[in-house]
């Protein structure tokens, strides 16, 4: 599966997209100025996703690399 299927399915799982998944995480402290802020590990993105959004571990890893900056929400 592709990343962007990745994200495609995780927005039709629960209604937000990768843009809104950045304005939360931001809203709860993970990132700063558009970047993963320094300390923040993958267990703490991967629990929130988990158990705010019901999402898998590999769907909540897609997410953790969006936000690390690593991919884009194009895939890239």
């Amino acid at each position: 599966m592709s990343f962007k299927a990745y994200l495609d399915n995780i927005e039709a799982k629960t209604g937000k997209s990768a843009q809104d998944f950045r304005l939360l995480a931001a809203k709860k402290g993970y990132t700063e100025n558009g970047k993963l802020r320094a300390g923040v590990k993958a267990g703490e993105i991967v629990a929130w996703l988990k158990e705010d959004f019901e999402l898998g571990h590999g769907h909540a890893m897609a997410i953790f690399a969006l936000l690390k900056g690593s991919k884009n929400a194009e895939g890239k």
